[in-house]
C-alpha cells in the first residue's frame, strides 16, 4: 500500500508539473494497471473501505485510487495516465454535474473506448450514501461520532429551515474539513451489502482483475 501511495503522489506531482519518469517507472515496477479518477478524497475512502468490505486489495490488484483535487483536472489525469500517456486502463466515479468533464477528458487522452469505465452518481457519493442507509441510520452514525451537537446547531441555521433532512444532512457533511473523508468511509462501513449504491458497486466490478 506504501508503494501504491507513492505512485499515486508521483502522479500527483506530475499533473502540478513536476517531471514523469518516476510516475512511469512506479507504474512498471508495481504492476499498475489501472487509474480510478476520483474527485476527492472522500470518494477514495468511500472506494477503498467497501473494496476492504469485500475482501478485495486494490493496490495488490494494480489498481491505483487516484482523488483529482476536482473534476476539471480529469483531463490533465487522463491524458498523462490514459493511452496518451502511461497506457494504463482508466475508471472513475463522477457526480452527475461533472459527467461531461469526464467524458471530453476521457475521450481527448485516447480512452473513448473507456467512457463506459466511469459511473456516475444521481447527485454526487454523499448522497447516494444517504439514499442508501436512510436519514435516520446517518443520524445514529453522527451520534455515535459525537457530531450530534454540530448537527442539532446546523439543522438551527436560517439557510437549513425547510430543507429535507436528507438535503441538510447531504451539506451537514462538507462543513467541516476532513468530515466528509471520514464519513465517506464510516458511511459504507455501515451499508448492508445488498444495498450498496450501484455506482460504486459497478465501478469495483468494473475494475476486478480479468474484467
Amino acid at each position: 500500500m506504501t508503494d501504491m501511495r507513492a505512485f499515486r503522489d508521483a502522479v500527483t506531482a506530475w499533473a502540478a508539473g513536476s517531471p514523469g519518469g518516476p510516475a512511469g517507472q512506479l507504474a512498471e515496477g508495481l504492476g499498475v494497471r489501472t487509474a480510478v479518477l476520483l474527485e476527492g478524497p472522500s470518494d477514495a475512502a468511500a472506494v477503498e473501505t467497501l473494496a476492504a468490505r469485500r475482501g478485495r486489495d486494490l493496490a495488490a490488484e494494480g489498481v491505483c485510487v487516484l482523488p483529482m483535487g476536482g473534476a476539471m483536472n480529469v483531463g490533465r489525469y487522463a491524458a498523462l495516465l490514459g493511452p496518451t500517456g502511461l497506457g494504463l486502463r482508466l475508471a472513475g466515479l463522477c457526480d452527475e454535474g461533472e459527467q461531461r468533464f469526464y467524458e471530453r477528458g476521457f475521450e481527448r487522452a485516447g480512452a473513448g473506448a473507456s467512457r463506459h469505465g466511469y459511473f456516475t452518481c444521481a447527485r454526487d457519493l454523499e448522497d447516494e450514501l444517504i439514499r442508501a442507509l436512510g436519514v435516520a441510520r446517518v443520524e445514529e452514525i453522527v451520534r455515535a461520532e459525537g457530531d450530534l451537537p454540530a448537527w442539532r446547531t446546523f439543522v438551527r441555521q436560517p439557510a437549513q429551515q425547510g430543507r429535507p433532512p436528507h438535503q441538510q444532512l447531504r451539506r451537514f457533511l462538507g462543513t467541516k474539513k476532513g468530515r466528509k473523508i471520514r464519513y465517506g468511509h464510516l458511511l459504507v462501513e455501515a451499508l448492508d451489502p445488498a444495498h450498496v449504491p450501484a455506482p460504486l458497486h459497478d465501478l469495483l466490478a468494473h475494475v476486478m482483475p480479468g474484467h
